[in-house]
């Protein structure tokens, strides 16, 4: 007498695929960085124009920057307005040129109107007959070669302001732009390190994440039993073989 007894193999052990939580923090550290980091560019590039007009432009042509502080030529150069003004030669200066002149020979006021008419003293040398846009009437006097200062070139209407700013604060504005600048790329470096730093943190934990997730997998699958036959003790009889 004998009885056989199946054991059915228990059921593997399902996994729910691991989420990891966002690290705390993170999300307001991200828009902080990348709000420092648009800031930053913003005005790196912003002060990186104004050096261009304002510095490297007229220091690589010989022009000068002025700042039109009078209404004469408006519309087309309200005050305000940042004038560039490139030495041109007498005889190439032409009627609707706007030039930039001395009042008086040899000293620093200057005008900037438009040529409107070109005439002959009596000894044959050539003058310019200049009138400001908004002006009803040309300007007083003739004005001769050794007064021009040259043609404007081009003009960015309320940069004038900036330029006067650069010229009355050239002392103290440099150094303070050159610190900024210094600070600003030490920002970044900073900013880059952390962020690598805090990188490799977070994929070292999820490579140990999935390392646990793999161990839990397997230690967690109960084996197969493979159906076997039990003999009863008390029956005291050997399994039947096959005839």
């Amino acid at each position: 007498m004998h009885r056989a007894v199946g054991h059915r193999a228990a059921p593997r052990a399902r996994h729910a695929p691991a989420r990891v939580a966002a690290a705390p923090g993170r999300g307001w550290r991200a828009v902080l960085h990348a709000l420092v980091l648009g800031i930053g560019t913003g005005a790196v590039l912003l002060l990186a124009a104004l050096a261009v007009v304002l510095v490297v432009v007229p220091k690589a042509t010989g022009s000068v920057p002025l700042t039109v502080l009078t209404e004469s030529m408006e519309p087309t150069l309200p005050p305000g307005t940042l004038v560039v003004v490139r030495p041109t030669p007498f005889d190439d200066i032409r009627v609707g040129d706007v030039v930039t002149y001395q009042i008086a020979s040899g000293e620093p006021a200057v005008v900037t109107h438009r040529v409107v008419s070109v005439t002959a003293a009596a000894d044959g040398s050539p003058r310019l007959v200049l009138q400001g846009d908004a002006n009803p009437v040309a300007d007083a006097r003739p004005v001769v070669p050794a007064q021009v200062r040259g043609v404007v070139w081009y003009s960015v209407p309320g940069l004038g302001y900036a330029n006067q700013l650069v010229n009355a604060s050239r002392g103290w504005l440099v150094p303070t732009v050159a610190g900024g600048l210094i600070v600003y790329g030490a920002l970044l470096v900073v900013l880059g390190v952390a962020g690598a730093v805090r990188r490799r943190r977070e994929r070292r934990a999820r490579g140990l994440q999935r390392g646990r997730r793999r161990s839990g997998t397997t230690s967690g699958a109960a084996a197969r039993p493979v159906g076997r036959t039990v003999i009863d003790p008390s029956s005291g009889s050997s399994p039947e073989r096959p005839r």
